[in-house]
């Protein structure tokens, strides 16, 4: 059920108490298969198990289904109840109350109110160097814990005994119950952190799980991973998969391969794939709230200092041949940093609302012309970039298009680098690149999601671009308007104008996953924003 339409009345005057709707399972025992295990692939190996550290959509997808946070994001994005049953808001909307159900981690142990609090100021500690702690600037002290201000102790979040959770926010945050769905958001078991330390979620074992399942099998390192049913899980008796298989496929022609002799139940396509099967019945196409951009590092060197540089690079790609001559997956030209389709106000799509057209689109005369004034400014005849990208069958193919358009650049030379996914986060985030092609998917359904991460100073603008008025609009959109629909949208709108405008990104598309699952897999959950993948449903037919 929709949070909007769970809305008890006639409760205490000084609050409104959401109650929430479990999932239910839609399977019948008559029509599973005896043998309930899936074969997934994934095209990038597992980085990370620590909720508190880990950034990508893998480890995402993982930890959404080994773990499970306050509330739990189902289909269409719809809030269902997690490890809380139930929880009420203030009605200035500063104060959520979680009362959580009974139950337990993988080792028997209880989950309790405490192990919210211990992982939320694990994660905006700044020690930990999470990434993600931005994502708790809504939470009462978490700016100042991050600055270094205040002791993690003062975080607004409170264990009122083992079973209720409290949390003060800054500002009323409409998206909040979304945010304590995701990941980053998850519990962690105190003792079981201390007790591995380092090795605290770098392998299956040395790990608790309170999900729907456990990994069984990871060695940290490995390209292959499995997941068992917990018997743990409070809901266990609505988890009919008994094991998912998760096997790392780099190269398209061999995935579909093991998916046509039934060793995959499901895979992603690529190249020419989605041309070849996109009138096969078990052909499905997922829209992503996920953008595809270049980021530019403006630390590194004056040329891309330069904006005449950026907007001409921007300017020389052609976003409708890559995506439909190259993807052909169902993916789309990028008409923005944020995705579309995300949000909408009064029947506007944010993009048509913050659209900047010269800087998602091709004109290569306008390109020429700007790249050379850009040379002439920076003292230079010539230039060499190194472009990074992933060495995933996309990664390679983005980053072959996009070299062969700079080409057409007079005194541009473009050297490719494909990377291990994890090598290329981890260069991208030390500065470690000229031009990278990087990725965002929506932990939400908002903007902000998106915006957030440019503002100065953000762990994840690795390219190091900088706006006063960009920050601004993000600041008084999470902050004094949070409280102002109209306001807010336009602030957000502002800010997306404003990084366009001044080319801080490279915007080249929007992602679309072509796929081939099995007629007999039933029970899958896709959401377009966050993990992407819950398999709590799932399971296989007869």
């Amino acid at each position: 059920m929709k949070i909007n339409s769970a809305v008890k009345l006639g409760t205490v005057a000084t609050f409104a108490a959401v109650l929430l709707a479990a999932c239910g399972s839609s399977s019948n025992s008559s029509s599973e298969a005896s043998k309930q295990t899936l074969n997934w692939m994934e095209n990038s190996a597992l980085p990370s198990m620590d909720s508190s550290t880990a950034t990508d959509v893998v480890s995402g997808e993982t930890m959404n289904n080994t773990g499970e946070g306050l509330l739990r994001i189902g289909k269409n994005s719809s809030i269902h109840p997690g490890v809380a049953k139930s929880y009420t808001k203030s009605k200035d909307g500063k104060t959520y109350t979680f009362n959580l159900r009974k139950s337990n981690w993988s080792n028997g142990d209880k989950v309790t109110a405490k192990d919210f609090v211990y992982a939320w100021q694990r994660t905006v500690n700044p020690k930990t160097a999470s990434q993600y702690a931005y994502m708790y600037a809504q939470v009462k002290n978490a700016n100042a814990i991050m600055n270094k201000k205040k002791p993690v102790s003062s975080l607004g979040i409170k264990a009122e005994g083992d079973y209720k959770v409290v949390v003060t926010l800054t500002q009323a945050t409409s998206y909040f119950p979304s945010l304590v769905a995701s990941p980053m958001f998850f519990p962690q078991n105190e003792s079981v952190v201390q007790k591995y330390g380092k090795k605290y979620a770098t392998n299956a074992q040395d790990n608790v799980y309170n999900g729907p399942f456990k990994l069984t099998y990871w060695t940290g390192t490995s390209d292959n991973w499995t997941l068992s049913k917990n018997t743990k899980y409070w809901d266990a008796k609505n988890v009919k998969l008994k094991k998912i298989n998760f096997k790392t496929m780099k190269d398209p022609q061999t995935s579909l391969s093991q998916y046509q002799s039934g060793k995959l139940d499901a895979t992603y396509l690529s190249g020419q794939q989605p041309k070849n099967y996109k009138n096969d019945k078990q052909y499905v196409e997922r829209k992503s709230a996920s953008t595809f951009y270049i980021e530019l590092n403006e630390k590194k060197d004056s040329m891309m200092k330069n904006k005449k540089a950026r907007q001409a690079l921007s300017l020389a790609i052609n976003r409708n041949q890559f995506v439909n001559k190259v993807l052909a997956d169902g993916s789309t030209a990028a008409k923005g940093l944020v995705s579309t389709g995300l949000a909408e106000n009064k029947g506007t799509d944010f993009n048509t609302a913050a659209a900047v057209p010269s800087a998602t689109s091709q004109d290569l005369a306008k390109a020429k012309k700007l790249w050379k004034q850009a040379l002439k400014e920076t003292g230079r005849s010539s230039y060499s970039l190194t472009l990074m990208a992933d060495d995933t069958p996309a990664g390679k193919n983005s980053a072959e298009f996009i070299q062969s358009q700079w080409a057409k650049l007079d005194g541009l030379k473009v050297t490719n680098s494909n990377l291990p996914f994890k090598t290329r986060l981890s260069r991208s985030q030390n500065g470690q690149f000229d031009a990278v092609i990087s990725a965002w998917g929506a932990d939400f359904p908002d903007p902000i999601s998106f915006l957030s991460l440019f503002t100065s100073g953000n762990s994840y603008n690795n390219g190091k671009w900088s706006s006063k008025a960009y920050d601004k609009d993000v600041a008084a959109a999470t902050g004094k308007d949070a409280n102002n629909n109209t306001a807010r949208w336009n602030d957000m709108v502002n800010a997306q104008k404003t990084i366009l405008n001044d080319q801080g990104i490279i915007p080249v598309y929007q992602q679309g996953k072509a796929q081939l699952v099995k007629s007999d897999v039933k029970g899958l959950i896709y959401f377009p924003t966050g993990a992407n993948w819950d398999f709590s449903r799932a399971y296989i037919a007869k």
